[in-house]
């Protein structure tokens, strides 16, 4: 079992910026691939982001790419999500995911394991 917080969200002024966190602890003996997610209200949750576990292959969703950037720590339990250049669309709960394989995937059910959310809220 991997157990996932995510942390970081606030509130930013549109052309702003945040990091997101995500922490794994638990089975982390496990090599595992993790994503980024957000979900708005009234709207089914999307991908944003995942990175492998050697940290050397990214995938981005056409909406973020080019404005945000996912990284793994030196510490591999640790993931981040770089947002630069929020707009108000941005604005939704974000949430970390983690799958029991080191491959990355863009795809919401091959994660096992997700954080409880982070919001990130951005005013125009």
């Amino acid at each position: 079992q991997v157990h996932l917080v995510d942390s970081g969200g606030g509130l930013v002024q549109a052309g702003g910026s945040l990091r997101l966190s995500c922490a794994a602890s638990g089975h982390t003996d496990i090599t595992y691939a993790n994503g980024w997610f957000r979900q708005a209200p009234g709207k089914e949750r999307e991908f944003l982001a995942a990175i492998n576990w050697g940290g050397d292959t990214t995938y981005y969703a056409d909406s973020v790419k080019g404005r945000f950037t996912i990284s793994r720590g030196n510490a591999k339990n640790m993931v981040y999500l770089q947002m630069n250049n929020l707009k108000p669309e941005d604005t939704a709960l974000y949430y970390c995911a983690a799958r029991g394989v080191g491959i990355a995937s863009i795809k919401e059910d091959q994660y096992d394991y997700w954080g409880q959310g982070t919001q990130v809220t951005v005013s125009s």
